[in-house]
């Protein structure tokens, strides 16, 4: 793998996208719904789609080098490349693709969750793209650390429920599933999606909120969801012992792929 050039945009600037793919019992999941989300967050940057067959070629070599795991997390990552000094983008792109992947050990258990101090600005295009910049997401998951949680609970500007720091966020109320809309601040994630279509197949109502408060979620049942780890159920917010619902249980054998 070449050395990142200083001018490298995706490296000054953040300007770029990326996927994280979890690699399990040798394939990609969801690997063109990965690809079409990409796609997607170019045309908003203003840059070219990477080449499909390229993808697939360049995570094959990061599997290669980390000694192709059973299960991996894959990253995969589409760069503006080279330009000129400040924020001007260049006369024409040169994008650079890259990957890594990573072991995976087994599936994580439930989680501890603090609410952070750091808020997402729902009212920037980039809250709803994988951007190369996750500097807010990186210091509120630094606030859970040293809490003590695993995950950190994200507000917007309003001060109304957006996401996890690396994840969607699901509650339920009375039997019906609630979940932040992406005017909230909010990633669309692959695992949202999943979530969403299964609960509908089931028959559970599903209600896309664009303004709930924290309040909420003080006697709600939580979950998480992410491409890593699928359905992950929140066992302690703010200190406060989460209740269990069935349904979470449920909605992670459905999709979840070690469930499956």
């Amino acid at each position: 793998m070449k050395p990142i050039a200083p001018d490298d945009r995706g490296f000054a600037l953040g300007h770029g996208l990326f996927e994280t793919i979890l690699w399990n019992d040798h394939h990609p999941g969801h690997w063109d719904t990965h690809l079409d989300r990409l796609a997607r967050g170019c045309k908003v940057l203003g840059l070219p789609a990477p080449d499909r067959v390229a993808c697939r070629n360049v995570v094959e070599e990061a599997l290669e080098l980390a000694d192709r795991p059973h299960r991996a997390a894959v990253r995969l990552n589409w760069s503006a490349g080279a330009g000129d000094s400040g924020l001007d983008p260049p006369a024409r792109f040169e994008p650079v693709l890259s990957a890594s992947a990573a072991k995976l050990g087994p599936t994580a258990g439930p989680a501890t969750m603090v609410t952070a101090v750091t808020r997402r600005n729902d009212r920037s295009p980039a809250s709803r793209l994988k951007t190369l910049s996750c500097l807010d997401n990186v210091i509120a998951r630094g606030e859970a650390k040293k809490a003590g949680a695993d995950e950190a609970l994200m507000l917007n500007s309003r001060g109304k429920i957006a996401c996890a720091a690396a994840a969607n966020v699901f509650w339920i109320v009375e039997g019906v599933l609630y979940t932040p809309a992406p005017e909230a601040g909010v990633l669309e994630g692959i695992m949202r999606a999943e979530v969403l279509r299964a609960a509908r197949r089931s028959g559970v109502k599903v209600r896309i909120v664009r303004g709930a408060r924290p309040v909420v979620l003080e006697d709600a049942p939580v979950f998480l969801t992410n491409s890593l780890t699928g359905v992950r159920r929140v066992a302690r917010l703010d200190g406060r012992a989460v209740p269990v619902h069935p349904l979470v249980d449920r909605l992670a054998r459905m999709v979840n792929p070690e469930m499956r």
